[in-house]
């Protein structure tokens, strides 16, 4: 039915007719969470070789054992494999522990409150407040970290090749207090968006405009996961930084937490010289190094970065599946039959086919995602929470949502599509008979 040709009594009986499905849904009491980017059981056991790969041997290429304190930023081979992940000289990297998420809220706290050594003072140093610019929708934990220090969040949308570039350039040049940017530009936490090669080299010359010690936070937590062996690839943040002379405004951030074992994987930044002086420095007061044996493991298993993407394709093999299902879904539901085919959009909301990552994002009607979510909820259907991809929590059109497939089996995956869609359509209507 096209809602805006229907009559109100074609509207009331669509709406009964979805009535109907929805009670019979919920007498299904269902369980299905699709709130967050984990990797499946599946993709887990195709790493399970990292358990004996070291087979008592705890030696690296120079004869260190690794067992012991020490080696404070990381195994040199270490380095020299995940500089190859994010396109950076492998001198730039610091390993640290397992998540990349530890690693960018020390390198805020470090900024904020530690500073830059030779590069310059702490951001709090002269007690101004601090904002962050954050493109949106957005990771949710990014947002976390700028809460947890009291940083002021500016929301800037995202386009198709990356965050609005003529609107963060005016807010950074106009205002010296915005000391930051997050970041993810490989299949965007939640979009999927990849950022353009113009996007990269515009971002790379943000410094230039900036105050004091501007950072980029680049979170490149998707660098090697492509679901379509076609994706985009992503421009050197390093190379165009290089080309700008802005290298020690660029913290660049990633992990193998969905490439080998969730909670046991390996993560990195990589920074400038100069930022490296004061970064490890601070990092030596907290820690005697990190977990070595868990990075000999991973480069023994990995190898390079031919082995890491023929990981990445198992990998690919097992999400793609699930993520066919959810577009198939939305097109046959949810596509306008007046739009183009290749169109995600129709009367009820539009979303992204991304290429790569563990999301796709649905933007319903203005006013409806909170209800969807909550639809859906009393289901037995759990979604991320509407709002979460926005500084605050607060989606000012309320219209947001993230679909997360990764972990629920396949047929699991087509009943909460089932239930989502219905929720969209109730939602819809209900808002169009009232309006």
């Amino acid at each position: 039915m096209h809602l805006a040709d229907a009559s109100s009594e074609q509207l009331k009986a669509f709406a009964e007719s979805l009535e109907k499905q929805y009670s019979e849904l919920k007498a299904e009491n269902l369980n299905l969470d699709l709130t967050r980017g984990k990797p499946s059981s599946d993709q887990l056991d195709l790493s399970n070789g990292l358990d004996s790969i070291l087979a008592g041997d705890f030696s690296n290429q120079s004869n260190t054992d690794v067992r012991n304190y020490g080696g404070l930023d990381g195994l040199p081979e270490a380095k020299a494999l995940f500089a190859q992940m994010i396109d950076c000289p492998a001198e730039d990297v610091v390993i640290g522990g397992n998540a990349s998420l530890s690693l960018m809220y020390f390198s805020v706290m470090f900024a904020l409150h530690v500073g830059f050594g030779e590069l310059g003072a702490p951001w709090a140093a002269k007690g101004e407040k601090i904002k962050f610019i954050c493109p949106v929708p957005g990771y949710d934990r990014h947002f976390s970290i700028c809460e947890q220090f009291n940083i002021e969040m500016i929301p800037v949308a995202m386009n198709n090749d990356g965050p609005d570039m003529d609107e963060v350039e005016r807010l950074i040049a106009a205002d010296a207090s915005i000391r930051g940017i997050w970041c993810v530009p490989r299949f965007s936490n939640p979009s999927g968006i990849v950022y353009s090669e113009a996007t990269v080299s515009r971002i790379a010359k943000l410094a230039n405009i900036a105050g004091e010690n501007f950072r980029v936070f680049w979170d490149n937590a998707y660098a090697v996961h492509s679901i379509d062996e076609n994706a985009a690839a992503l421009s050197s943040i390093s190379a165009a930084a290089k080309a700008a002379g802005t290298e020690d405004s660029i913290y660049q951030f990633g992990s193998t937490s969905k490439i080998t074992f969730a909670g046991a994987g390996v993560a990195f930044v990589a920074m400038s010289a100069a930022n490296r002086k004061a970064f490890t420095k601070a990092m030596g007061i907290f820690t005697i190094g990190p977990d070595k044996v868990n990075q000999l493991r991973h480069v023994r298993f990995l190898k390079d970065l031919d082995g890491i993407n023929a990981l990445m394709k198992k990998h690919a093999a097992l999400l793609k599946p699930r993520f066919d299902i959810v577009l198939d879904s939305l097109a046959r539901e949810l596509q306008d039959s007046t739009q183009e085919s290749s169109s995600n959009a129709g009367e009820y909301g539009e979303w992204t086919a991304p290429e790569g990552g563990y999301f796709i994002s649905f933007d319903s009607q203005p006013g409806l995602a909170k209800t969807i979510v909550g639809m859906a909820s009393e289901l037995g259907v759990k979604l991320t929470p509407a709002g979460a991809t926005f500084p605050y929590g607060n989606d000012p059109k309320d219209q947001n949502i993230r679909i997360a497939p990764s972990v629920p089996s396949l047929d699991e995956i087509s009943k909460a599509m089932e239930v989502f869609v219905c929720c969209v359509k109730l939602a819809t209507v209900r808002q169009k008979l009232t309006s």
